[in-house]
């Protein structure tokens, strides 16, 4: 095992414990109760390696997002260079979104717990929510770039991204289960089958 691979694992296994920590002290004492420093404490890590990792506390809410993004991104990529071009059909790019999206949310069912602490505290803090609305529309740029760069017209690229978004916005506010927000997901983007031609 080469020395870089061994540090990359000794970086993932700080940022892991660093999360498992902060959602532990999350759902024993809510977010505002819960300091840096005690995270950090928790994480058996120094305050300077959280933020190594983290800029801040609500950052660490957030530390799913880059392999979602990831996950969804390269499906989009996968499913639009399948429907290309896309061209000025609503219904396919919807299309395309839609199993990206499936996809991308893959990891609210297999963290049902840190999922439920995710979801409790973006109903209960709405700076988190604030920012969470803030990293979407800049999630949303990115999607409406990768259907455009497969032949979707700028207007159907930004209104598939956008009613993806209110289906997704749907889902948070009706999923009192949070294990279920794939599924009211895809039961929002079905009422819209048949729509956009």
């Amino acid at each position: 095992m080469s020395a870089e691979s061994l540090q990359e694992r000794k970086r993932q296994k700080a940022r892991n414990a660093i999360i498992t920590a902060a959602y532990e002290l999350f759902s024993e004492r809510g977010f505002d109760d819960v300091t840096v420093t005690e995270i950090a404490e928790r994480a058996e890590v120094g305050r300077t390696t959280f933020f190594r990792y983290f800029g801040d506390k609500q950052e660490v809410v957030f530390a799913d997002d880059e392999r979602t993004l990831a996950v969804l991104i390269g499906t989009l990529r996968r499913e639009a260079e399948r429907r290309r071009p896309i061209g000025d059909s609503l219904a396919t790019a919807l299309r395309v979104i839609r199993a990206a999206t499936q996809e991308g949310l893959t990891g609210w069912t297999t963290t049902p717990e840190r999922s439920a602490v995710h979801a409790r505290l973006l109903r209960r803090h709405p700076e988190l929510m604030a920012r969470l609305l803030l990293k979407q529309q800049q999630q949303a740029a990115m999607i409406v770039a990768v259907l455009t760069e497969h032949g979707a017209t700028p207007t159907v690229a930004t209104l598939a991204t956008q009613v993806s978004l209110a289906c997704l916005y749907t889902a948070m506010h009706l999923a009192e289960d949070p294990a279920r927000l794939p599924q009211i997901v895809e039961e929002a983007f079905t009422r819209l089958d048949g729509l956009g031609g």
